[in-house]
């Protein structure tokens, strides 16, 4: 058994189809495998068909952009295994998705200001199976360098971080409202990379309403992080998660399978495994 838990699609911000993903899963000898696209089941059930045609198990998954009001700061969390129809998952994040919507296109406006060539149609033609436009898009018309590379890197920052012309955000989920949301659909919450975005602080919290687990092996964490998750999942008898993060193009190159975790307790309790 060789899971990768978190991985994107052109249903939200990745720049491969979900076949073009499973392909690489295959390669990769991964056997199960979960799309957690942000805010979204859309691509769900394009997904478990294809899944059985490629021999590999998708798990539904979703990834929400939630928000700790207490102390400040994003967190994201992750559903896992919910019922199909996901009635609490699509009430909390359809209004999250519309405002991310109109708040890409109103950045491509602030952009074109500037004097740089990104006009409305080439943006909406960029509009992905999710329906959704993403800053990674606007990034996508506006120059051909790698994601990783110094040079997209500084564009970014010029253009959406440190009062740049198409900075600021949109309003995110109350993240006490996202685990509620997952847990009413019968799935398992779980606190997608917390040495990312410094999510510890909030773990015991949400433990106490039905958190089921956290991320530990993810791109981004250390021995530190895996030591702070391992203290957290013993204390409160959570279980942990692993995946790759991968975007394809629109994110740091990573290899699909490469995070896994050893603990495959959420794999054993799901009716999709």
């Amino acid at each position: 058994m060789k899971a990768d838990l978190h991985v994107h699609s052109r249903y939200s911000d990745g720049a491969d189809t979900i076949r073009e993903v499973l392909e690489q899963a295959v390669a990769a000898g991964i056997t199960h495998i979960s799309f957690v696209d942000h805010d979204t089941t859309a691509g769900l059930e394009e997904a478990l068909a294809l899944g059985r045609e490629y021999g590999v198990t998708v798990i539904p998954g979703i990834e929400i952009s939630a928000y700790d009001f207490r102390r400040n700061r994003k967190v994201h969390v992750l559903g896992y295994d919910y019922r199909s129809d996901a009635r609490h998952i699509h009430a909390l994040c359809r209004p999250l998705l519309e405002r991310r919507h109109r708040h890409t296109l109103a950045q491509a406006g602030k952009i074109r200001e500037t004097g740089l060539r990104l006009d409305e149609e080439q943006v909406l033609a960029m509009v992905p199976e999710g329906g959704i436009v993403y800053k990674q898009h606007l990034m996508d018309l506006l120059t051909a360098q790698p994601f990783e590379s110094a040079d997209y890197q500084q564009l970014y920052r010029s253009l959406f971080k440190d009062g740049g012309p198409a900075s600021g955000d949109i309003r995110y989920i109350d993240v006490f409202d996202a685990v509620r949301a997952i847990k009413e659909d019968g799935g398992f919450a779980v606190i997608a990379h917390p040495g990312q975005l410094d999510s510890y602080e909030l773990i015991p919290e949400l433990a106490e309403i039905g958190l089921d687990g956290i991320e530990r092996h993810h791109p981004d964490h250390t021995a530190e992080d895996h030591e702070r998750v391992d203290g957290l999942v013993a204390e409160y008898g959570l279980f942990t998660t692993g995946g790759s993060d991968y975007h394809g193009r629109y994110g740091t190159p990573v290899n699909m399978g490469e995070f896994t975790s050893p603990d495959n307790a959420l794999l054993m309790s799901c009716k999709y495994s």
